[in-house]
């Protein structure tokens, strides 16, 4: 059992605390990772502020990179000293999800109760979003990381545990964007900055960045809009329209807030489809007139981490930002160590950030 530092939430909505918690060893199939960096996710702060309910006290954090300490029995892919990537995905590899090619979506649920970590009176603490990555170490199962190159600047190398497969992969793997088709992406956040790269990639013939700030859009063209949409504006689909000449063949709501939701099918063409990647508090509901959907043949469709798969998916992306054409050092606004994460999530809450990341 090791002590280490972490940042605890004991109070839905309340800043966080920096304390001692307990961490045990890895078990069969399981690593121990010493972090290096952990980026701070909306999905951390909707669970840090009550959005999604859960169990308290909790150590949230789920997009981290370090180094292999420690590896439990039947570890054979990977060895201390190994650098990696650490994720939410945890995966079974037989169910029927996992066996179609969706880990993300494996049936085998996880008590996070009953995790690697304890309070410091021996009392249960949750491992949040089963990583618990606001802390010095994590302990987590094996298909839970990915190896990345030795050389490879970690704070830059955790985004590739979320925001960056959630917004490449949305484009790639759930809406198969393919050369030519027009894509729209509302909100221009570290996500949405992330599904526009991957709509570049894809070769997409139009990108428009949809969002209420004017520096976000201007952001935007430089991981490859080709236009910006002010959303602030009366009907803002009718500019997207005007662009293209039937509208988007696949719309990225990439914010969790039901309004845009609401608006989101306004934006497409015939046979085009919105992907629901930003996720609203448990209770949000949206509206929208199906009758239109099914006139057109559109569609809506859920993603969940850009329907990605670690061991196809991180090495393709790490390629690519070797070659330069993945941006992912432009996408850290800021570091900061632990004990300031809770101005590093302020920040977070203000819009201003593309990814903070807390480093250790």
């Amino acid at each position: 059992m090791a002590t280490i530092k972490a940042a605890i939430c004991r109070e839905f909505g309340k800043p966080l605390t920096i304390e001692k918690v307990e961490l045990r060893a890895p078990g069969p199939g399981e690593v121990q990772v010493k972090l290096a960096a952990c980026a701070i996710c909306h999905s951390d702060i909707s669970y840090i502020d009550g959005g999604w309910g859960g169990t308290l006290p909790a150590v949230y954090g789920h997009e981290a990179a370090g180094h292999i300490e420690a590896c439990g029995a039947g570890v054979r892919q990977y060895v201390p000293g190994d650098a990696v990537i650490v994720t939410l995905i945890r995966s079974c590899g037989s169910c029927p999800s996992c066996s179609t090619g969706a880990p993300v979506l494996c049936d085998v649920s996880h008590d996070n109760d009953a995790g690697p970590l304890s309070d410091s009176d021996g009392g249960v603490m949750q491992h949040g979003l089963a990583v618990g990555g606001f802390a010095e170490k994590v302990v987590v199962d094996q298909t839970q990381i990915a190896r990345i190159p030795d050389d490879m600047p970690l704070a830059s190398a955790s985004l590739l545990a979320c925001g960056v497969p959630t917004g490449v992969g949305s484009v790639v793997n759930t809406a198969h964007v393919r050369p030519g088709q027009n894509v729209v992406v509302i909100g221009a956040g570290g996500v949405g900055l992330n599904a526009i790269q991957g709509a570049r990639i894809a070769g997409a013939r139009r990108i428009i960045a949809v969002d209420l700030s004017e520096n976000k859009l201007e952001a935007a063209q430089e991981f490859g809009a080709t236009d910006g949409v002010l959303a602030t504006q009366k009907e803002p689909w009718k500019e997207v329209f005007a662009i293209t000449g039937r509208g988007a063949d696949a719309v990225f709501v990439t914010v969790g807030a039901t309004p845009v939701y609401d608006l989101a099918p306004r934006y497409l063409a015939p046979g085009g489809q919105v992907i629901m990647v930003g996720m609203p508090h448990t209770g949000a509901k949206s509206n929208y007139e199906p009758v239109i959907l099914a006139a057109l043949g559109q569609g809506m469709i859920g993603t969940k981490m850009g329907d990605v798969v670690l061991t196809r998916d991180i090495p393709w992306m790490v390629d690519l930002y070797q070659q330069g054409r993945l941006k992912l050092d432009e996408l850290v606004s800021g570091t900061w160590s632990l004990d300031q994460i809770n101005a590093a999530i302020a920040d977070t809450k203000s819009g201003a950030a593309r990814r903070n990341v807390i480093v250790f």
